[in-house]
């Protein structure tokens, strides 16, 4: 009996969306006043490092997308690329792991914000939202990035506001008075930044779902990272100019004290939007997660039994819900810290083996419906494996 396919159901609009949704709600709202606390008023540069990390991988990933347009992306460009099952399916596996614990992140970081405009256990909440977000992502994909196209609205409004205040209010003390760049602190900040990069690889595991996706695919990521850079080097900026550095660097909700302190009064709605990114992000990475569950189980019959589409919803529900399930775990028992700097240096050591592959590949197979030079993964895997070294410094 043959399986039922994924639905081609996404174009272009929405899985930019769907991109830029992923980006922001992966750590903007969250990660701003952890990057200060290690790169001080220089925070703003520390997200230019991060996303000139992310640059040349970006464009690697686009021209593999018109190679392998796959639902396991980059197990299948890894696979590929060296010639290698087992590497694939530790890269498949690393994927997985990586969206999980990054959606846990997320999760953990949103319901910072919940519970500062809701009297609500915090427990129940991360249970109650998981799980939520877990079943709107068995429902279906078009349902699942409309819905997230609608996050992605209202967050980038948030954002636009809090760019809007801080960038008009009155300069902090450290602002007035700015300390030489210490380039250990910018390194680190920027390997912290570099996890609210996080999502313009999720776009490509999205390509058994997308309408043409050797047109779409390079298009939507590229178009993704642009607009989340400019956005957030511009929040970094307002951030660190309206707020003295040590309460930024200590606050769980960084965005919502950058609107107080700029425009006075309650900022619970700026709160209540930094919960919409969460669920953006959440949701995001769960679908993501997924399908890189279904395409690994194409590819290897020890893990077949995820390599099923629901007849009805389209969708791969076993792998869902397990996704699903250890985002909820992971919320609920790991710091916010952990799991965001444990998230980048998997995918920096992703980005590597990618950006390796696609030179190998390259060499063999020039001609693709999308090129870039061969400069860009050559750079691309010299900054994934310095940024890794700096990542893995930092956690010891």
């Amino acid at each position: 009996m043959t399986e039922p396919p994924l639905k081609r159901r996404i174009g272009l609009g929405l899985l930019t969306a769907y991109g830029v949704g992923v980006m922001v709600g992966a750590g903007i709202y969250v990660l701003v006043g952890a990057v200060a606390a290690d790169a001080g008023i220089w925070a703003p540069l520390a997200f230019v490092v991060a996303g000139l990390i992310a640059a040349p991988t970006a464009l690697s990933y686009a021209e593999f997308s018109t190679r392998l347009p796959e639902a396991a992306g980059e197990a299948a460009y890894v696979g590929t690329g060296l010639n290698s099952r087992a590497l694939a399916l530790l890269v498949g596996l690393a994927v997985v792991s990586a969206g999980t614990i990054s959606a846990g992140a997320v999760l953990r970081g949103g319901v910072g914000y919940l519970t500062g405009i809701v009297a609500i256990d915090p427990v129940w909440a991360m249970v109650g939202l998981g799980v939520a977000l877990m079943l709107v992502a068995v429902a279906g994909v078009l349902e699942s990035l409309a819905l997230a196209a609608v996050f992605t609205a209202i967050e980038l409004g948030g954002l636009l506001l809090v760019i809007w205040a801080g960038l008009g209010a009155e300069a902090s003390p450290d602002w007035a008075m700015p300390m030489a760049p210490v380039w250990s602190g910018i390194g680190l900040g920027g390997i912290l930044a570099f996890f609210a990069f996080i999502g313009f690889e999720d776009i490509v595991n999205m390509a058994e779902e997308v309408e043409d996706p050797e047109r779409t695919l390079p298009r939507a990521i590229l178009i993704s990272l642009v607009i989340t850079s400019l956005l957030y080097g511009l929040v970094a900026l307002a951030a660190v100019r309206a707020v003295p550095l040590e309460q930024l660097g200590g606050s769980r909700s960084p965005l919502a004290l950058v609107w107080q302190t700029a425009r006075g009064g309650d900022a619970a709605f700026l709160s209540a939007i930094a919960v919409f990114a969460a669920l953006n992000g959440i949701l995001a990475q769960i679908v993501m997660a997924a399908r890189v569950l279904y395409g690994l189980g194409g590819r290897y019959p020890a893990l077949g039994r995820f390599h099923h589409a629901h007849p009805r919803f389209g969708t791969p529900v076993l792998a869902t819900v397990l996704v699903g399930a250890a985002v909820i775990l992971c919320a609920l028992y790991v710091r916010l810290e952990t799991l965001a700097g444990t998230t980048s240096s998997i995918l920096l050591a992703v980005f590597a083996l990618v950006n390796a592959a696609l030179i190998v590949q390259k060499r063999r197979e020039p001609e693709a419906r999308f090129r870039v030079p061969m400069a860009v993964p050559v750079v691309g895997l010299v900054l994934s494996l310095a940024a890794l070294a700096v990542a893995v410094k930092g956690m010891t």
